[in-house]
């Protein structure tokens, strides 16, 4: 949407104060120093001073958050994305509830492409000094059993599946993941809710009303026909 004159006159006003404090602030600070301007953003949403999200020509500028990590699955970071945009940039948290709604069922009924799965853990140093055994150990070792030499550095990618025991002993490598089931428990309770909730809670979406969304666009279209 094109920005209005009155839009426009804004920011250019903004854009001398800035100039005018940049000057004033930095003629006070030691030669060595100098502030710099980073940008101008409408809206923006922060976590804490290192981890937050800004919105700038329709790109979602973020930093600690899931979205910006590998060690988080594509689903989460995506559907994290998606509602930062649907937020920041069109200020409609509806329609991030209803694309927390639609995620969360695809979820439950199995339909996410195995590599929206994928999490992405580096390993550090030789698998037998690791004495916590983590789910990206598990999947090193399985790669290994396959003749794959794992080493300092390298990048295992895994999916959790579904079954009995520990979350780390059921990492399945992606390479070898084809006809494996994935955990929907896990990815609804350790990858979607915690990336979305960061957003959410703060817009009085507690975690238990966001679980409770996977129900809730499927409720409403069965009651329009009553």
């Amino acid at each position: 949407m094109p920005e209005s004159p009155e839009q426009l006159a804004i920011e250019k006003e903004i854009q001398i104060q800035k100039d005018k404090f940049l000057n004033f602030f930095n003629g006070e600070l030691p030669d060595t120093m100098e502030l710099e301007f980073e940008g101008f953003y409408r809206r923006g949403f922060f976590v804490s001073k290192k981890r937050y999200a800004v919105i700038e020509n329709e790109k979602i500028i973020a930093k600690g958050l899931e979205l910006v990590r590998r060690d988080w699955a594509p689903i989460a970071k995506k559907t994290q994305e998606e509602i930062l945009m649907a937020i920041l940039k069109e200020g409609d948290v509806k329609k991030a509830e209803k694309i927390i709604s639609k995620v969360l069922r695809k979820i439950k009924s199995g339909d996410i492409a195995t590599k929206d799965l994928i999490i992405h853990t580096q390993i550090t140093k030789n698998l037998d000094d690791y004495k916590q055994i983590g789910p990206h150990v598990i999947a090193a070792r399985e790669i290994e059993a396959h003749g794959i030499k794992v080493g300092k550095g390298t990048i295992v990618q895994y999916i959790i599946s579904k079954g009995k025991g520990s979350i780390s002993q059921r990492a399945v490598p992606y390479e070898y993941s084809e006809g494996v089931e994935y955990d929907k428990e896990y990815y609804i309770e350790n990858q979607l809710i915690p990336a979305v909730s960061r957003m959410m809670e703060p817009l009085g979406y507690d975690k238990n009303r966001l679980r409770e969304l996977a129900s809730t666009e499927r409720q409403q279209s069965l009651d329009a026909f009553f």
